[in-house]
């Protein structure tokens, strides 16, 4: 962490989200706003959360095998890391500088202003990025963040941050269910135009996944996990959407062609063979057309992680596409998510049912389980646009068991994967270090022969902390808690940890 962190708007580095202007004056500069109002400051850190969920997926999906490099070796497809890089260092930065202290200069305008619905969604918002950036890197500097005048920092337990989630949220919460104030959350939301409901909703998001993450925990509460998802999204129309308006590089999503960082990506063989009904034994999945492109003779196929494409040469008819949907170039539109104006979904209301009906079977309740599980199914197929005739086909299929008997872990899980696929890396990877990877839960998954040298063949379980600001400035205390070892990366977190 650099000596400080610094206040800033940062507009001029940020995604900026589509709506912006409906709420800024326009004689004002945005990159150097006259008062530090929460209005103001809102959509700028909204752009900043979908920048760090977005840059960083580009590594973690690599990780999962959502995509691969389209060259064979790449170390993050062994489940390695870019040494003396920021890569992958996003969430870091985004948490502790670009979102940082604006989000006290939030609070503090609310206070000021007796706006507690910005109170409200300012901790949220916190609450959403120590959960994220605990999940990916551990450890974390949590009781001296943005402490002024000092130049090195301690680093604090996972389980700690872990409380500060909880902590955050309730008070958000508590925020939220005040009711004497003029209500003004509308003017700066871009997600909820300022409805207190839906943003109580990701709340208990936010709760819902820190509650699933704690499954290998003695403390490990079901009834809790089933009661904060019911809380939470109780439709597509409450998920968590970053909206873009596409007309720049500035405002369009960071996976769109526009911005141009997805270019040497392919679709992997995992996703692909569970869309095409062979992993397992299946039936097409009628996402697959949607979300990917077949080759030029029109099979789907994907790239195993490490092992690139050994056909990306042009005229190629077995040459794979790039997640855009084209072969060797950037085209001017995208495939589905992957399209300059396509919003960013940080939560669902499938990733909610999912996570429902995983904690339900684990208390042995089928029911429940087989219910939310369905529910996720279809909201699913729904949020990705597959037709209503094509949906009551394969949920009638044998890629969806049709009783509450029949349904497995394994069932769940690889659901959720498909669902999440994208814009939710970090989520799939958690569920996927929870259970270590296994192929029980994953079926079919495979890795590379070789994983990266400095694994000593084992998996990897987090990101080390951000290069330019820890390895640079900290590194003491980065070598109290081992982060200065080779290996690091591979040492398992707590919330994974029985």
């Amino acid at each position: 962490m650099r000596s400080k962190i610094f206040i800033s708007i940062m507009t001029v580095m940020l995604l900026i989200t589509s709506g912006c202007t409906d709420y800024l004056d326009i004689n004002e500069d945005p990159s150097n706003p006259q008062v530090a109002e929460g209005y103001v400051i809102l959509p700028p850190v909204f752009g900043q959360m979908v920048r760090a969920s977005a840059w960083d997926s580009r590594y973690i999906g690599q990780y999962v095998q959502y995509w691969t490099w389209s060259a064979a070796g790449n170390v993050w497809d062994l489940q390695g890391y870019a040494a003396g890089s920021d890569a992958c260092g996003e969430y870091w930065r985004s948490h502790y500088w670009s979102i940082g202290t604006n989000i006290d200069l939030v609070i503090e305008d609310g206070i000021k202003n007796n706006r507690p619905d910005y109170i409200g969604a300012a901790k949220a918002i916190r609450a959403w990025s120590w959960q994220g950036t605990t999940d990916m890197h551990g450890e974390m500097i949590l009781k001296q963040a943005w402490e002024p005048n000092r130049y090195v920092f301690e680093y604090d337990s996972q389980e700690e941050v872990y409380k500060e989630v909880v902590k955050l949220c309730n008070e958000a919460l508590a925020e939220f269910d005040k009711t004497d104030y003029n209500k003004s959350l509308s003017r700066g939301d871009l997600i909820y135009k300022g409805e207190i409901d839906k943003w109580k909703r990701f709340v208990y998001g936010i709760l819902a996944r820190n509650a699933i993450n704690l499954s290998n925990k003695s403390s490990f509460n079901a009834d809790k996990v089933i009661e904060y998802a019911d809380k939470a999204m109780n439709s597509n129309a409450d998920n968590f959407n970053v909206p873009h308006n596409g007309t720049g590089s500035t405002d369009a999503n960071f996976y769109g062609p526009l911005r141009n960082n997805m270019g040497s990506f392919r679709q992997s063989s995992y996703i692909i063979g569970l869309l095409n009904g062979t992993l397992p034994d299946t039936i097409v999945d009628p996402r697959r057309n949607i979300m990917f492109a077949a080759c030029p003779d029109g099979v789907f196929r994907g790239v195993a992680p490490g092992s690139g494409d050994p056909n990306n040469v042009a005229n190629n008819v077995r040459r794979i596409p790039n997640l855009w949907g084209a072969l060797g170039v950037v085209p001017t539109t995208g495939k589905w998510i992957f399209n300059d104006k396509t919003p960013h979904t940080l939560m669902s209301y499938y990733e909610m049912q999912f996570i429902k009906a995983e904690a339900a079977f684990k208390k042995n309740d089928l029911t429940t389980a087989y219910n939310a599980f369905r529910n996720g199914v279809s909201a699913s197929l729904d949020f990705i646009g597959v037709t209503a005739a094509d949906k009551t086909k394969y949920l009638a299929s044998k890629a969806v068991p049709q009783n509450a008997q029949a349904l497995t872990l394994s069932h769940i899980m690889m659901q959720k994967y498909i669902a999440l696929y994208g814009m939710n890396s970090l989520e799939t990877w958690n569920d996927m270090r929870r259970y270590n990877y296994s192929t029980d839960i994953y079926q079919g998954l495979s890795f590379p022969s070789s994983l990266f040298p400095d694994n000593n063949r084992l998996f990897v379980h987090r990101v080390r902390p951000r290069f330019n600001s820890e390895y640079v400035w900290n590194r003491d205390a980065l070598a109290k808690i081992g982060a200065d070892l080779p290996s690091y990366h591979t040492k398992p977190v707590w919330f994974t940890e029985k």
